[in-house]
């Protein structure tokens, strides 16, 4: 099996305050982007293309190996995937079977769970996340704040990355999902199209960055 790994590497740092874009935000002196292609390829996807903001495609090009791949990222995640997706889709590459989605943002995710997903790929899944149980209570609130339901956590999963999937699934759904319709993850576009999705276990360290506190962690979980 071949497999294309296709890191969303396009968002901004305004959450995070950073000057630049998250994915060049350092982590113990290397770009999260860094981390995340590393993670990939340590897992065994060694062909990655990278989605990058237009205007920071030479700030992205130093850091990254010569051979990993860059496209300009859309205005969202989803535009950012399709247009990695063409890159993945090159007549001129060898036809890849499988494709794997991951997020800069989340660059501490250990191998193991690169592992599992192209192991339940190879098995004959045709998308496969990661997940974490959730332990917290969770509620539904109304427009004023009020609790209006307690879900049953025994249902509920936090859903990581890399995500993977059959290429051939992953395209069609795209093929089907209008362009204005946005969607918070790639399972979510081939659930769409009708497409069965396989959860592995993920990994508590395959934490997402988002706010200032999230990169201080990260930076313990390094120097630790």
């Amino acid at each position: 099996m071949h497999a294309v790994g296709i890191v969303a590497a396009a968002g901004s740092g305004l959450r995070l305050g950073a000057d630049r874009p998250k994915a060049l935000v350092p982590l113990a002196d290397r770009p999260l982007v860094c981390w995340a292609v590393d993670t990939l390829r340590d897992g065994g996807v060694a062909d990655v293309v990278v989605a990058v903001p237009g205007d920071e495609l030479t700030a992205f090009a130093t850091v990254l190996p010569l051979d990993v791949r860059l496209v300009v990222g859309g205005a969202t995640r989803t535009a950012s995937v399709r247009a990695a997706l063409d890159a993945v889709s090159d007549p001129a590459r060898p036809a890849a079977d499988a494709v794997l989605v991951h997020d800069a943002a989340r660059p501490l995710t250990p191998t193991d769970v690169v592992a599992r997903v192209l192991a339940a790929l190879a098995g004959g899944a045709p998308a496969v996340v990661p997940v974490l149980p959730v332990v917290d209570t969770t509620v539904t609130v109304d427009d004023d704040g009020r609790l209006t339901a307690a879900l049953p956590r025994e249902t509920l999963r936090r859903v990581q990355t890399p995500q993977g999937f059959a290429r051939a699934a992953l395209v069609d759904a795209y093929e089907r999902l209008p362009a204005e319709v946005e969607l918070t993850d790639d399972a979510a576009v081939v659930r769409a199209a009708g497409v069965p999705v396989t959860t592995v276990p993920g990994d508590e360290r395959a934490a997402k960055v988002t706010v200032p506190y999230d990169l201080d962690l990260a930076e313990l979980q390094v120097s630790g």
